[in-house]
């Protein structure tokens, strides 16, 4: 039997069920003043699905308030169809695309999958925290807003610029989108997501030389203008797996997403990297996946006004 034919995704009250239980694992909780004792679902033919009212500060709620669900007209049951077609996409699934399959308008698909992506998005951790290995490359992607290629200008200084760190302990990544290829910007970036004591392993750009003192204990790289991808004193030096990354991240970006604007371009990034984070080889399923991004969700609302602006 397909996945989408379960309960949750057709009918509102299970999918309300669903959330709730992975939301509110000890019990409904009043999102106003975080009572859970004092709270009730509430009854009659006339009350919303999945309302509960809290009799401390008096206030109706549901599942919805403070997550990205908030103030949203579209069905819960919608909202897991498009959480879990996200989630099980390897390259990403387009706004036209859930706008033909869920039935919604494409403003709508639009900004749910921005929502979603908000939901997958995590903070600054620590990568190669023990002196763990860290490898650390660059990419462009589309075009920088106000730059004008010409002739004279070299490598992607007129693309937009993302910085991906890999952690291989933890086989995490994270990517940062950068102003600039400067070494103040870069270091920046990765001092904010890796631990000092880490191994940086790197290719033989100039920059991640001058920054490496600064950010790192130890510094190693190879030289693939030499053709040296995997040094050969030492099998542990390369960059083939964020550079893997990459190749993930940016078929996703040229084939599915096609044109993003920099405003938006952090968010499809935390996508690619959530579904790095929670993929098949860690042995997360997609259902598993789509579980780890709902609980991602509360305190994450974004309006439209936020996301167009």
């Amino acid at each position: 039997m397909s996945i989408l034919s379960r309960k949750e995704f057709h009918d509102e009250q299970a999918a309300y069920d669903y959330v709730e239980a992975r939301v509110w694992p000890h019990g409904a909780t009043c999102p106003k003043c975080g009572e859970r004792d004092r709270v009730s679902k509430m009854g009659g033919k006339s009350t919303r699905i999945g309302a509960y009212k809290c009799y401390k500060c008096r206030k109706p709620f549901t599942v919805k308030v403070g997550t990205i669900f908030e103030s949203s007209h579209v069905p819960m049951h919608i909202w897991l169809q498009a959480i879990y077609l996200m989630c099980a996409s390897k390259k990403g699934i387009s706004s036209n695309q859930l706008h033909r399959t869920l039935g919604v308008t494409l403003k709508t698909a639009w900004f749910m999958s921005h929502r979603i992506r908000e939901a997958m998005r995590t903070e600054g951790g620590a990568f190669g925290v023990g002196g763990g290995s860290v490898e650390i490359d660059e990419t462009f992607i589309g075009k920088e807003p106000g730059v004008t290629k010409t002739k004279t200008a070299r490598g992607g200084a007129h693309k937009m610029k993302v910085l991906t760190l890999v952690d291989r302990d933890t086989r995490t990544a994270k990517s940062v989108v950068i102003d600039d290829l400067r070494v103040d910007t870069m270091a920046k970036a990765v001092a904010e997501n890796m631990s000092r004591e880490a191994r940086m392993i790197t290719d033989e750009y100039r920059q991640y030389k001058h920054m490496a003192k600064d950010v790192a204990a130890q510094h190693e790289f190879v030289r693939h203008s030499a053709g040296e991808y995997v040094r050969q004193d030492d099998p542990e030096i390369h960059t083939n797996t964020v550079e893997g990354f990459y190749s993930v991240f940016k078929r996703g970006m040229k084939g599915v997403y096609q044109h993003c604007q920099k405003q938006h371009l952090h968010r499809y990034a935390a996508e690619f990297d959530f579904r790095y984070n929670n993929r098949a080889a860690k042995e997360i399923s997609d259902t598993v996946r789509a579980d780890i991004a709902l609980t991602g969700i509360v305190g994450k609302r974004l309006t439209y006004q936020t996301i167009g602006a």
